[in-house]
């Protein structure tokens, strides 16, 4: 498992990025100040005196009025507009809301429907708020969990003495066998995709959606370390039955796991092919795991052991007292937690980093220079090479701070509390600040990555900001901190590290110019941010050349 989305809320659905755009009212030729008018019109009497309470009541922190609460529909279909901050606003003014306001948290109150929240670019007001112990004095919305429940009660979504409970035994499941395994995977995962994809003869190639590749070999990545399943890089075989594989299956939940949530179970069973496929392949997986379940706690009885989490995590569970165990729909509702929060995050983050090595020739170059000092030109890298590739492990480190994938820490105060919150820079000490019970606190986690306090020139992409760094250092922000951040931290970043230094050493990564354009041009063009459920990458077209040996 891979990634930040452990921590990640309740999302768009790509059912809502379809509807997003063909809302007839948000024709971009009607004016935002009429659109704005039409909206205040219908505003009712106890609105009104809600917002007029709002207006007059004290705030520590500058106030920005939209339509909508961002993450909830109507919200959810709205993009920002220079009228309503949309869900996808903290990526789009990133470089605005903040500075503008000169505070790094600000009060978001929205006039027609949803709740008024706090946003905040403050790490040490996210490090308050996502403690994550049974003594906090903030929890997560029970409304932003629906995405992890899917499948049973899990570390995600488990609060207080529960989320104890759940880091107890599924800590244990992350350990260095895992990752010596992700490493073994990774390696072998490369050799197949370059000559299944018919790389090993040519000089040159030319990928028009670098995603295309990493998504795929992070999903084979899970699919091996997290579920010991086989991993190819050709189709997956037919099952023995004649039914739907259970790698296809994988594939498909993973894919539909938010679509899911918003399509009623009965238009499953409409004659339309994409409907049938999602209910046969919950159904496929939801028998195949409870019958992995009993076939790994009799192998673990046996001392029949892998290393795959699913084993490991069989292992934990079994070895804890009656008091701690997970039942079985707690250990896949862990497993597929790991599977949805993993392949996508990973995959985005490889491929913002492919993208920026196109257009930095000089750190691709910086780069590659510690990989033959540390593996060679020949042999397989090895897992004891991994500390040894900071620079390796840099470039990503970068590439996921500049597109954090979970991009939002949602937190509401259970009760009266307070918050330390620190004084602009510049300026020493900090405030405290009395926080009601109910109150809303969304940690923009791009801001936090685009805060100057926290990143000199935060727009520019600069490894070197991480070059020596321990490789579990809370200075890097983007997989959250604390004790709930996430866990399968290291499992990504033995992945990427391994893939990266595999390949940049093969191939040299180039931009795929059109005629006339500059690399920096190209830069703009392509490397963009993208809101769904995580926040990815624009697809990014890369050209491989193939490095000579001397």
């Amino acid at each position: 498992m891979s990634g930040p989305l452990l921590y990640h809320t309740t999302m768009a659905s790509p059912l809502v990025e379809s509807l997003r755009f063909r809302v007839p009212w948000f024709d971009s030729a009607i004016k935002p100040s009429t659109l704005l008018l039409v909206s205040l019109g219908l505003l009712t009497l106890r609105q009104i005196v809600r917002l007029l309470k709002i207006y007059h009541s004290s705030s520590h922190f500058p106030t920005t009025f939209t339509a909508f609460q961002p993450f909830v529909l109507p919200g959810l279909l709205v993009p920002t507009t220079s009228w309503s901050t949309g869900f996808d606003w903290h990526w789009i003014r990133r470089f605005q809301t903040y500075s503008s306001s000169n505070n790094e948290t600000v009060r978001l109150v929205p006039l027609l429907s949803g709740i008024p929240g706090l946003w905040t670019s403050n790490m040490e007001i996210g490090r308050q708020i996502a403690s994550g112990g049974h003594r906090s004095s903030f929890i997560k919305p029970p409304e932003s969990n629906g995405v992890f429940l899917q499948w049973g009660m899990n570390l995600a979504a488990s609060e207080g003495l529960m989320w104890r409970k759940h880091r107890r035994v599924v800590g244990p499941a992350f350990n260095t066998e895992l990752y010596k395994l992700v490493w073994k995977k990774t390696v072998e995962t490369y050799r197949d995709m370059v000559e299944v994809e018919g790389w090993k003869n040519k000089d040159v190639v030319d990928i028009p959606v670098i995603q295309a590749i990493t998504l795929k070999f992070a999903f084979l990545l899970i699919s091996s370390c997290g579920f010991g399943f086989p991993s190819t890089w050709d189709a997956p075989p037919q099952a023995a039955d004649g039914g739907m594989p259970v790698q296809e299956a994988l594939k498909i939940v993973a894919d539909t796991t938010i679509l899911h949530l918003v399509v009623p179970k009965w238009l499953t069973y409409l004659p339309i092919q994409k409907l049938k496929d999602i209910r046969i392949s919950r159904e496929r997986l939801s028998g195949f795991m409870h019958e992995q379940v009993a076939e790994r706690k009799a192998k673990v009885a046996a001392g029949d052991l892998s290393a795959d989490a699913f084993t490991m995590l069989v292992k934990a569970n079994q070895d804890e007292s009656t008091k701690y165990q997970l039942d079985d729909a707690e250990l896949i509702g862990n497993i597929f937690l790991f599977m949805f929060a993993g392949h996508e995050t990973t995959a985005h983050s490889l491929a913002a980093t492919f993208g920026y090595m196109a257009i930095h020739q000089d750190i691709q170059d910086e780069v590659v220079e510690q990989i033959m000092s540390v593996v060679g030109p020949d042999r397989d890298p090895h897992f004891d090479d991994y500390s040894k590739l900071d620079k390796v492990l840099a470039i990503f480190y970068e590439a996921a701070r500049m597109f954090p994938a979970g991009h939002a820490l949602i937190r509401m105060a259970e009760e009266d509390t307070v918050l330390t919150v620190p004084n602009p820079v510049g300026e020493e000490g900090s405030q405290t600040i009395p926080i009601p019970k109910g109150t809303e606190i969304i940690v923009d986690m791009i801001g936090v990555q685009y805060n100057p306090r926290y990143f000199p020139d935060p727009h520019i992409y600069k490894p070197s900001r991480w070059y020596g760094l321990p490789t579990d250092s809370e200075l890097f922000t983007a997989f959250s901190v604390g004790p709930r951040a996430c866990i399968g931290r290291r499992f990504a970043t033995v992945e990427a590290t391994c893939l990266l230094a595999l390949l940049l050493r093969d191939w040299k990564v180039l931009p795929i110019l059109r005629d006339g354009e500059t690399k920096e041009e190209w830069g703009a063009r392509n490397i963009d941010g993208r809101i769904v459920l995580t926040l990815g990458v624009s697809n990014i077209p890369i050209r491989l050349v193939r490095r000579t040996r001397v």
